[in-house]
């Protein structure tokens, strides 16, 4: 199994960025497969729709965010062999020139490690922060993919959609990573599957311990987004997973472990990616945390 973990960046954590370094690089010498960054540009303070894309309030861990680029920016500094990933970022809600310019920055100063993941996201403030139609963002990922794909393996690049225009332009500067990084996408619908199923080279779920956990569910979305996948006339196998673990205030890292173990062995999910932002305040304590998790799963 490979064991990821989330860099300092919401809640409690934000206000320790400045260890980020030193997290990184110890989270690698410790064992830790992966890093990951997540995304909140905003936190409304009366939003219309609340986390997750239910009720009308957001957890205030998410109040602070600090930035995912930098981080992880600073993170592929540190190590030289954990994968770094975005768990997920908005992707929408970026223009493809300044998101492509940051992921291949972050890409050639990893040497080819980067993960980016990417959403569309629940937060209809966000959008309008950004000057952006909440309602068409599943159409402006779409676009958005073919944008990073067009400048990333071509010089130059351009792309013309409807809602998305990069003018032809020069476009040496390559990721590490060829012919380039991976698309990681979120999804619990059946339309962002079949997006997964279509132009995904990743899949990210998320579940929360203890308070949802369901593996039959994760079997079965598996099983569905195969089936997707082979009637869009592509291997399942060529579609990674990466399973996120929020976990909530007071669970063991017991708990954790267990949880991980039982999920790798029901669904044959083997990269997880635990989150201890709802469960420790401090960097010191998500290390800690962190190399607890890594020897319980590890003695199997």
């Amino acid at each position: 199994m490979k064991i990821g973990f989330a860099l300092p960046q919401f809640h409690h954590q934000a206000y320790g960025i400045a260890e980020t370094g030193t997290f990184a690089s110890a989270i690698e010498e410790a064992g830790g497969a992966s890093l990951w960054v997540g995304d909140r540009n905003l936190a409304a303070v009366r939003p219309v729709v609340g986390y997750g894309g239910t009720g009308n309030t957001i957890p205030e861990e998410l109040n602070p965010a600090a930035d995912p680029f930098v981080l992880l920016g600073v993170a592929a500094a540190a190590t030289s062999r954990v994968l770094l990933g975005s768990h997920v970022l908005v992707a929408p809600l970026y223009p493809p020139v300044q998101l492509a310019r940051s992921l291949t920055t972050i890409d050639l100063i990893s040497g080819g490690r980067l993960l980016p993941g990417f959403g569309v996201g629940w937060s209809p403030e966000e959008y309008q922060a950004a000057g952006l139609d909440f309602t068409r963002r599943g159409a402006r990922m779409e676009e958005l993919l073919d944008a990073l794909d067009a400048i990333w393996t071509t010089d130059p690049a351009q792309y013309e959609g409807v809602q998305l225009s990069v003018p032809e332009h020069h476009s040496p500067l390559k990721p590490a990573r060829k012919p380039r990084p991976p698309f990681y996408l979120g999804a619990m619908s059946e339309r962002a599957l079949r997006r997964v199923a279509r132009r995904g080279d990743g899949w990210l779920p998320l579940i929360v311990v203890p308070s949802y956990v369901d593996v039959d569910g994760l079997v079965a979305q598996r099983s569905q987004l195969d089936e997707l996948a082979r009637q869009a006339g592509r291997d399942p196998q060529a579609i990674d997973t990466v399973l996120r673990v929020n976990i909530d205030a007071g669970t063991s890292t017991e708990r954790v472990a267990e949880t991980v173990k039982e999920i790798h062995e029901r669904a044959g999910i083997d990269h997880f990616m635990i989150d201890s932002m709802y469960d420790v305040g401090t960097v010191d304590g998500s290390l800690e945390h962190a190399r607890e998790i890594l020897q319980l799963v590890a003695k199997g």
